[in-house]
């Protein structure tokens, strides 16, 4: 007996030297002086789970904007997915992130991500990012984009024809999803084909799922089965590859064709790409150019269910671009798109209200905001829901208007859905045009009915309808 209570006694002191070397390691990293107010939150996990509380109820800006009320500042500090953190939530503090990276901040991304890339171990995932950015200019710059209208079009017909006519109810979301993906199929690698498209598809979304998720790779996670599924896509696309590269040889197949060609042929210091580099970067490209836009275009069919007067007056501009075309020339242009002036501020509103998970930066070095520090290492959100459901820079900051786009429109580092400075997302020109040809698509043939009228938008991380919008379609009559 005296043996087993000297071994208990043994088993609660290393228990409680364990705990309290866990807790003495949180508590360090905020020793710095004149740290930015806010709660380090329990250890390890730090305010992690209250955040994703507030997401999983539909109300994730709750988290920041509480805080920003509570301690009367604009940066706070807080303790995220085990990480020390600053939250910058103005616009004083968008102008500065957005003015300084590659300056005091730089792109983070979590080790895991590296399992779903594996190219990203021989050569970091920024760097990739980097490589990526230089090389979407020639693609996605307005000369390019006006050459993609028809395509943009063509597809988002093929897509209607096939997945909402002569249906009484769908969902929106899973369909919204499928459109943008054949769209980046056709537009990266030349994919027309639907099974094909419907091949990489399915493993693609379980990869998407887990770069969202928590880092746990243990069987049957979302993070373990986005690895498989990242090999299974992989695999793919080494066969993708080696078709194209005799198509170059050939001469069947065009170096600027899309982006596949264009890597195939080179980088952006002239030296060739490895396939195991090609393919992760299309499968990163792929994911960029989905998952928010695809959410977008759902949340643009939620709110115009919602507001009839809202989709009378995108519905009435969308016709008109529709009857000045002649016979045998149906499909948009630029010069349509353009016209869509009222459709866009609709569009903008709604990227107000919905906009993509929060971005990540990382400390380079100590710097200073609003007069507190920011240690080297400390990761940086900024979050848009901070700007824009300010009712300092939106009035009644929950009622939809698109009225706030007109003139000048919101003030400088208020609105910004796709960042800013060279954080700007490259492919905000790709989304718009995404946007706004699925809209002319959508309301040219329906009208619509929501019929989960209180569906709640929740966060994971990055927000979308919780049922995926189920609709009853009411088809225009000829």
């Amino acid at each position: 007996m005296q043996n087993f209570y000297l071994s208990l006694l043994f088993a609660v002191f290393f228990i409680t030297f364990f705990i309290s070397i866990i807790i003495h390691k949180h508590r360090s990293k905020f020793k710095h002086p004149n740290l930015p107010p806010g709660s380090s939150g329990l250890p390890y996990i730090g305010e992690t789970l209250e955040l994703l509380v507030t997401g999983c109820k539909g109300h994730p800006q709750k988290f920041f904007l509480d805080r920003k009320a509570k301690y009367a500042s604009e940066v706070f500090k807080t303790n995220l997915f085990c990480q020390p953190a600053a939250v910058f939530c103005g616009a004083a503090g968008n102008k500065f992130l957005f003015s300084n990276e590659n300056k005091v901040l730089k792109a983070w991304y979590p080790d895991f991500v590296c399992k779903i890339f594996p190219s990203s171990v021989q050569r970091s995932l920024i760097e990739q990012v980097d490589r990526l950015r230089a090389l979407l200019p020639e693609f996605l710059r307005p000369a390019a984009l006006k050459r993609y209208v028809g395509i943009f079009d063509t597809v988002a017909g093929r897509h209607f024809a096939s997945e909402w006519e002569n249906k009484e109810v769908v969902v929106v979301f899973p369909l919204t999803k499928s459109f943008t993906f054949g769209l980046a199929c056709s537009l990266f690698l030349s994919i027309e084909d639907p099974d094909h498209i419907a091949k990489l598809a399915s493993p693609f979304n379980l990869v998407v799922s887990g770069i969202f998720s928590i880092p746990i790779d243990f069987p049957g996670t979302p993070l373990n089965r986005a690895i498989n599924a990242s090999k299974i896509i992989r695999t793919e696309l080494f066969a993708i590859i080696k078709q194209r590269k005799e198509d170059l040889a050939e001469g069947k197949a065009s170096p600027k064709q899309d982006i596949l060609s264009h890597m195939l042929a080179c980088d952006e210091k002239g030296a060739f790409m490895s396939e195991l580099n090609i393919a992760d970067t299309i499968l990163a490209l792929l994911a960029s150019a989905h998952e928010s836009t695809s959410a977008a275009c759902a949340f643009i069919v939620k709110y115009l269910a919602e507001l009839p007067h809202i989709y009378e007056g995108v519905y009435k501009e969308q016709m008109e671009i529709s009857e000045t075309k002649a016979p045998g020339d149906e499909l948009l242009n630029w010069n349509d798109i353009q016209k869509m002036r009222y459709s866009w501020k609709v569009i903008r509103e709604v990227l107000r209200l919905c906009p993509t998970f929060p971005n990540v930066r990382e400390a380079i070095h100590d710097f200073d905001f609003n007069g507190f520090l920011i240690p080297k290492g400390w990761k940086v959100y900024w979050n848009a829901n901070s700007t824009h459901r300010n009712p300092e820079y939106f009035p009644e900051p929950e009622r939809f208007d698109p009225s706030r786009f007109e003139g000048n429109g919101p003030g400088p580092y208020t609105f910004v859905p796709f960042g800013g400075g060279p954080m700007m997302c490259p492919g905000q020109g790709f989304a718009r045009l995404e946007m706004l040809i699925f809209m002319h698509n959508l309301v040219k043939r329906f009208k619509f009915d929501k019929l989960i009228a209180d569906e709640k938008i929740v966060f994971n991380p990055m927000p979308v309808p919780e049922k995926g919008v189920p609709i009853r379609l009411i088809p225009h009559r000829p």
